[in-house]
């Protein structure tokens, strides 16, 4: 817990992502990043990690974050106002170009901006594709996470593709590597958009963030 943490019970943080919930605006830049005002969670993650997918299990949407076969599609930071308590940031996906194992300058320079200087960002999902594992780009984020001092939630995606040992096995391995680097928040949450699984607890963490 940080000091932005206080307990929220499932039914509230239900309620809150079951509300109203909209997109309010794209920023290209760091030049044209909207005003700061709720606390605002941050959802980041390699293209195709089923970023936009979680968002619209966590919302209830089928359709407010949009979901593309093609990586590297989105490449604006979408910010959507939930219940007027809490912001959602969907982040440009990294890792998009062909074979790419370094991150894109272009990606670093913006998304650094925005988690360097963004006063009300209170945390960041960092969404790890769980067939995959912590692969070196995603070592390569938490390091920058790391660096710009931000405290950051990592997100097994698509834990329903794995067979009960597996999921355990990853998480284990995802909880350690986790453990290596100074802002990842302790824990790691296991989720399937598909299935629901986890996304109560999920609500629950980014609930407790919200100015509720």
């Amino acid at each position: 817990m940080t000091d932005d943490d206080h307990a929220v019970d499932p039914e509230t943080a239900r309620k809150l992502f079951a509300g109203a919930c909209d997109f309010f605006w794209g920023a290209s830049s760091e030049e044209n990043l909207p005003p700061v005002s709720l606390p605002e969670v941050a959802f980041v993650g390699r293209s195709n990690v089923g970023k936009s997918s979680l968002i619209n299990a966590l919302t209830g949407r089928k359709a407010l974050a949009r979901v593309s076969n093609t990586p590297g599609r989105t490449r604006e930071i979408n910010f959507f106002n939930l219940g007027q308590k809490l912001i959602l940031v969907d982040l440009p996906g990294y890792g998009y170009a062909k074979a790419s194992k370094t991150l894109a300058a272009e990606w670093q320079r913006m998304i650094f901006a925005y988690l360097q200087g963004r006063a009300s960002l209170k945390r960041v999902a960092l969404l790890i594709d769980a067939r995959r594992g912590v692969g070196d780009i995603d070592r390569a984020v938490m390091t920058l996470l790391d660096k710009a001092a931000v405290s950051y939630l990592i997100v097994l995606t698509k834990l329903d593709q794995l067979k009960p040992v597996e999921a355990a096995q990853v998480h284990e391995t995802t909880l350690a590597v986790s453990r290596k680097h100074v802002a990842a928040y302790p824990g790691v949450e296991g989720t399937s958009a598909l299935k629901g699984q986890g996304l109560e607890g999920l609500r629950a963490h980014m609930a407790a963030l919200a100015a509720l």
